[in-house]
């Protein structure tokens, strides 16, 4: 027997100023799964990830998680059902050292200090930041930086994890470093909903992507479906790219 999906998304709906973002939107994420969410530029993905982690409320549509009817939650609550996030924008506590800005997420579920520090030393270790934990969180490389992202929500304890472009502004190596420790999250009891621009990260991770344009899911399906998908290839590209490229597999077959 399948267990529950984690989280849904039901035909959920945002507009700011009469410019509608999200457009009836759906998705789930099954428990122990890295689902991604892809689109190009402008297409709706972070106001979508406001909408499931609290930020932003919806015009319409649902959001259940684990069950249970989540929509009208603020953040906070819903970071103590578990739902964590990263933020495309990085800005860790400048006046903090790395120990302290991750101590910041562990707080949530040990409010006595020592147990926050020991939390964040045992995250730290786990993320690849153990050398710089005493070192000011201002000082950090871009990849240190959205490490630190990362480990300050694992933190939170949460169950679900929603990473907004983690990996953007990170090298090849960097890339491929990180990707082990998202890889063994799964593992660790924590699902994950990415939404990512490295497609090799999408491949490597991902056990199902959706794809949004223009506020709308135009794709789902395994990372190798939707990037063969001719709609895909044409919200990435362009009008007309698909059918395109699309012909030269033809020619060529």
């Amino acid at each position: 027997m399948n267990p529950s999906p984690l989280l849904q998304v039901g035909e959920i709906t945002k507009s700011f100023g009469g410019l509608l973002v999200v457009d009836g939107a759906s998705l789930t994420v099954e428990p122990g799964h890295i689902t991604g969410l892809i689109g190009p530029n402008g297409a709706g993905k972070t106001t979508l990830f406001n909408l499931i982690s609290g930020f932003e409320p919806p015009d319409g549509g649902t959001v259940v998680f684990d069950g249970k009817d989540i929509t009208t939650l603020p953040p906070h609550r819903r970071a103590v059902l578990g739902i964590a996030r990263t933020f495309q924008i990085v800005q860790p506590f400048a006046g903090l050292s790395v120990r302290e800005n991750i101590a910041v997420g562990a707080y949530l579920r040990k409010p006595h200090r020592l147990d926050a520090l020991a939390e964040a030393d045992a995250v730290a270790h786990w993320t690849g930041l153990t050398d710089v934990l005493d070192a000011p969180a201002s000082g950090l490389t871009v990849s240190a930086r959205k490490r630190l992202e990362l480990a300050r929500a694992l933190a939170t304890g949460p169950r679900l994890l929603l990473l907004d472009e983690v990996l953007a502004g990170l090298n090849p190596s960097e890339v491929r470093d990180i990707l082990p420790v998202m890889r063994a999250l799964p593992g660790q009891g924590i699902s994950i909903l990415m939404v990512e621009h490295v497609m090799q990260a999408v491949m490597s991770l991902c056990d199902y992507v959706y794809v949004l344009a223009e506020g709308r899911m135009i794709a789902a399906g395994t990372p190798a479906d939707v990037t063969r998908d001719p709609l895909v290839i044409e919200a990435y590209l362009g009008r007309g790219a698909a059918s395109r490229i699309v012909g030269g597999m033809v020619a060529r077959d």
